[in-house]
């Protein structure tokens, strides 16, 4: 994995940074695992826009990418490592021994001919999907189940992990990636190893417009607005603003929005670093 810089040799590429795509084996997708993925320009099904920034941007297909890996007792051979325009890690095409072919978020390391397997019993290698009580304490896993059999939940995106430090009872305790300490129950599946592409967070788009191919328009700030728009806005020339807060009035910067009584509080032993 790595990234390439660009000589500035116009404004647009003098701070540009990008995946420099060596890991990529092939360039066209599997027909049979894609969708079609309809734009919403960010409006509801009453034409009513609901989010704001959103418009424009390359038209795409969606991958169908297997979260659950729940073909157990079957192993799979990895046939390419391909690009993802819907998400920042790489996925892997992989072919069963009964000619199946599947979709997976493709780990960090993972080679073109590689083998890989999922279910209880497997060996906790690269790639293979297994419950968590049986991965050894202190390994790196992704794509982590919250509830057993509903498929992967934490830790999909490009470079980031969790690790196992613990085991109580029918809980695994892991470090996810926020340095937030969980409990999640020890029939839940996870991945070995880290998810591919972890330079991802040293790119940099260089110019507006490869924003605009993304899909993200522009978005003003609201120190700029009027008072009608925002809480925010209004002033004599550069006001400031006032307290920082969104739209709808909920303070930014420090204040805590998480519900109190939420259910799942009772499973997270230490909250996440500020």
């Amino acid at each position: 994995m790595a990234v390439r810089k660009f000589k500035p040799v116009t404004p647009g590429q003098r701070n540009k940074v990008i995946s420099a795509f060596d890991d990529i084996t092939c360039t066209v997708p599997e027909k049979s695992l894609l969708e079609p993925l309809r734009k919403t320009g960010g409006r509801n099904n009453q034409g009513k826009m609901t989010m704001r920034y959103i418009g424009g941007g390359h038209k795409r297909m969606y991958r169908i990418i297997d979260f659950r890996r729940d073909k157990d007792n079957y192993t799979a051979k990895v046939k390419t490592i391909e690009y993802d325009p819907n998400r920042s890690a790489r996925i892997a095409l992989v072919v069963y021994q009964d000619g199946e072919k599947r979709y997976i978020i493709a780990p960090n390391g993972l080679k073109v001919g590689q083998t890989i397997a999922s279910g209880p019993g497997v060996a906790p290698e690269l790639g293979n999907t297994l419950p968590l009580s049986e991965i050894p304490l202190g390994t790196l896993v992704h794509n982590i189940e919250l509830y057993p059999g509903k498929g992967a939940a934490m830790a999909r995106s490009a470079g980031t992990y969790a690790q196992l430090s613990a085991r109580e009872g029918k809980y695994a305790i892991l470090r996810l990636p926020s340095g937030e300490m969980r409990m999640v129950l020890v029939t839940c599946r996870a991945t070995v190893g880290t998810v591919s592409n972890p330079d991802h967070n040293l790119e940099s788009h260089g110019k507006a417009g490869r924003k605009r191919w993304l899909g993200r328009r522009p978005r003003n700030r609201g120190v700029v607005m009027n008072p009608v728009d925002h809480p925010m806005g209004g002033g004599e020339g550069r006001a400031s603003g006032g307290h920082p807060r969104s739209r709808k009035g909920i303070p930014a910067k420090g204040y805590k929005t998480r519900n109190p009584k939420k259910i799942s509080n009772k499973y997270i032993i230490e909250r996440r670093k500020k």
